[in-house]
């Protein structure tokens, strides 16, 4: 079971994965792409346009390669782990699948209680899991102003998927990949990246099985990060948790679905089907807003969602109270050697 994708992007998925005809078709587009790119990026760093040093440190997450590389969970473990050294950190986010309303705030803060349609999804998250200020706005220089204003104890900034804002300085720039690697290593719409494999960086995180090899296409100083995800909790209660493989070992078993509405859903799937789990699959797209229920007419026992679209299906009433949905939550397993390289890093000592 899967939500139909467009022909075009379904196309586009699977050249993108290879240099055949059509990505080579596409590839004088994809030069005048790049020649676009790097014009952009010299202009800020020749300081043609203006960029903004913030008063304390700016560290930003993001990606090159176009769709969902888990860099939600991985700010999330980020932010935890800059904690433990020492920081306070706040996030700054675009607040993608937020929905503009005329005289809504152009800067917004986040809280456990706002409402996702109102300042996204993943940001949503973020503030949940992480437990730290979260403001997000289109214009980051101004989200990480009114977020050092609110909360002038913050003395790091964590920009999430903030790699092509350059009008936001930053210290230190993470690249997060997958599997999937640079893909056919051409930029869009040839390929899937959104600036040249060798752009520079500071560190590569991929987001792999712990069985994965690692893309070849990819830095051998990348560093593996595997999302884990071992129990499930209730939507409508999450002090009702129960292990995954608890729901494989009855007899007979439970009809199950998973579903996910994320950049990559395959990812959610591989790892439920690694836990020993049987269930139908069902696609959604990125950031759906569940504003139409896709579970209502399907013949489940057991509906397992990811933490990113239970922060809008647990403020939707007919889904948070349907008894067989349950939230599975991942949390980020990284080398601990990361944490400290990125402290030395902002202390201006060499890593290697």
């Amino acid at each position: 079971m899967a939500v139909k994708t467009s022909p075009i992007e379904t196309t586009l998925t699977s050249a993108w994965q290879r240099r055949g005809l059509l990505a080579c078709l596409l590839w004088p587009v994809s030069l005048l792409f790049r020649l676009l790119v790097g014009l952009r990026r010299r202009q800020y760093l020749a300081g043609w346009r203006a960029s903004t040093r913030l008063p304390v440190p700016v560290i930003v997450v993001g990606n090159i390669y176009i769709g969902g590389t888990g860099k939600t969970p991985f700010t999330i473990w980020l932010v935890q782990a800059l904690r433990r050294a020492g920081y306070v950190p706040g996030v700054i986010s675009r607040g993608y699948g937020a929905n503009a309303t005329a005289g809504a705030p152009a800067i917004r803060a986040v809280s456990a209680d706002s409402v996702a349609a109102e300042v996204g999804d993943e940001p949503l998250l973020i503030a949940r899991r992480a437990l730290c200020p979260v403001v997000v706005g289109r214009n980051r220089v101004a989200a990480a102003r009114v977020l050092l204003e609110a909360y002038p104890e913050v003395n790091l900034i964590l920009s999430d998927d903030g790699l092509q804002h350059y009008p936001l300085q930053r210290d230190i720039e993470i690249v997060l990949c997958d599997a999937r690697g640079n893909g056919n290593g051409w930029l869009l719409p040839a390929g899937p990246l959104r600036e040249p494999a060798t752009r520079r960086r500071d560190f590569t995180v991929v987001n792999l099985a712990a069985t994965a090899a690692f893309p070849t296409s990819l830095p051998d100083a990348a560093i593996r990060m595997q999302l884990m995800g071992e129990y499930a909790e209730r939507l409508g209660d999450s002090m009702q948790t129960k292990a995954l493989t608890e729901f494989s070992a009855v007899t007979p078993a439970p009809r199950i679905l998973a579903a996910a509405g994320i950049g990559n859903p395959q990812r959610f799937f591989s790892m439920l089907l690694g836990m020993g789990l049987v269930f139908e699959s069902l696609a959604l797209p990125d950031h759906y807003d569940f504003s139409t229920n896709p579970f209502a007419a399907l013949d489940a026992e057991i509906i397992l969602i990811t933490e990113k679209d239970a922060v809008k299906c647990s403020q939707i009433e007919t889904i948070k109270n349907d008894p067989r949905m349950w939230v599975v939550p991942v949390a980020a397993q990284i080398d601990d050697a990361l944490p400290h390289q990125i402290v030395e890093k902002l202390r201006g000592h060499p890593t290697a």
